[in-house]
């Protein structure tokens, strides 16, 4: 992967700025409303683009409240966050899920194309421990319509993050 300069996001800017090596990896955005699903439409966009990714190595951004606190959670597309899990590794009692307003005050970034990486608030941040198993990961560069490729070590070092096991399969 090439180091890219063309840095449109927080996000890639921030990559950008401390050579972090990425890219960009554009797509049509298609989801309709601000329910869930942006993670499994984000894959199958990539995937007609003719990105061969899954939502195994596609990671979603989550913002969950942690005793009082801001967290940020990395998880698979294809996976669930625990939030129990979450919970302790950040070191608390209870973890829910963050108001998406306070979500997007919090990050600079609309719910649907929140990144991990250069948001307006520095969080704490987990990456679940799957993402250690590819050379490379995908998250949202801070916008619909654009996700980032890169290292997960990458990843880890540019937000300070760590990797926790914090997701947990679909029940299907």
């Amino acid at each position: 992967m090439a180091k890219r300069a063309d840095a449109g996001t927080p996000a890639l800017k921030l990559l950008t700025e401390r050579g972090v090596a990425h890219t960009p990896r554009p797509y049509t955005a298609v989801h309709a409303g601000d329910g869930p699903g942006f993670g499994d439409d984000a894959v199958r966009a990539l995937r007609a683009g003719g990105l061969d990714v899954d939502g195994h190595r596609v990671f979603k951004t989550l913002l969950a409240d942690v005793d009082g606190h801001l967290v940020c959670a990395v998880v698979p597309v294809a996976g669930l966050l625990d939030l129990k899990a979450l919970a302790v590794a950040a070191g608390g009692k209870k973890a829910v899920m963050a108001d998406p307003a306070r979500a997007q005050r919090s990050s600079g970034y609309v719910v649907g194309g929140i990144s991990p990486l250069g948001q307006r608030t520095a969080l704490p941040t987990y990456v679940d421990t799957s993402a250690e198993g590819f050379a490379t990961v995908l998250v949202s560069a801070g916008r619909r319509g654009l996700q980032v490729e890169l290292a997960p070590a990458d990843l880890c070092a540019a937000t300070g993050a760590g990797f926790a096991p914090i997701s947990r399969p679909v029940s299907r």
